[in-house]
């Protein structure tokens, strides 16, 4: 009797707090189980439909960053540029880091030129006023400044761009691991 007396007397204060937090609780539970197992139902549907096309991107951009670190690998098999970013040219005056980089720079200058050959994107002098006829090539062309109205531009070549002039990718390494620019190497 006693305990219903102390309940009935206390309710506002005891049990209407005490039954809101448990809803409370068992809703957030109950909220989180649902979004994990919708988020597992909603992710097998997605890899159903599109799943060739998500393996098919992940399988592109692997093959991108690949890419682009066979291209670091080279330069440092080549020429050691990464060596070189990688020194304190603190440590040392000037006359010494002017001669590790010339070397590094010939190095690294024949490895381009051997695969990529780059040419400039327009053949005139940087500072030469130029004319950019209609019918542009965007992606080579950048046009700065104050760009208003219809070509024909004209304006001054402020950096002559660069292309391929040969698109010859050196062989790829049997590293499995994309993340391995050069193997370390270990003298025995």
């Amino acid at each position: 009797m006693n305990i219903l007396e102390l309940i009935s007397n206390n309710f506002d204060l005891w049990v209407v707090p005490a039954a809101a937090v448990g809803l409370l609780l068992c809703g957030w539970v109950l909220w989180l189980v649902l979004r994990r197992s919708s988020s597992k139902a909603v992710a097998e549907v997605h890899v159903q439909k599109h799943g060739k096309d998500f393996v098919d991107q992940k399988i592109e951009q692997d093959r991108k960053t690949r890419l682009f670190l066979h291209s670091l690998s080279v330069l440092q098999r080549d020429g050691r540029l990464l060596d070189f970013f990688d020194e304190d040219l603190s440590l040392y005056d000037d006359e010494q880091i002017g001669a590790a980089v010339r070397s590094i720079h010939e190095d690294c200058k024949k490895t381009i030129k051997k695969y990529i050959d780059p040419k400039p994107v327009i053949d005139n002098e940087e500072g030469e006023r130029v004319t950019i006829e209609p019918g542009f090539d965007i992606d080579s062309i950048k046009l700065v400044g104050n760009v208003s109205g219809e070509p024909p531009f004209e304006g001054i070549l402020k950096h002559r761009g660069w292309k391929a002039g040969k698109k010859e990718i050196p062989k790829l390494s049997d590293i499995r691991d994309a993340a391995i620019i050069i193997p370390a190497e270990v003298e025995v």
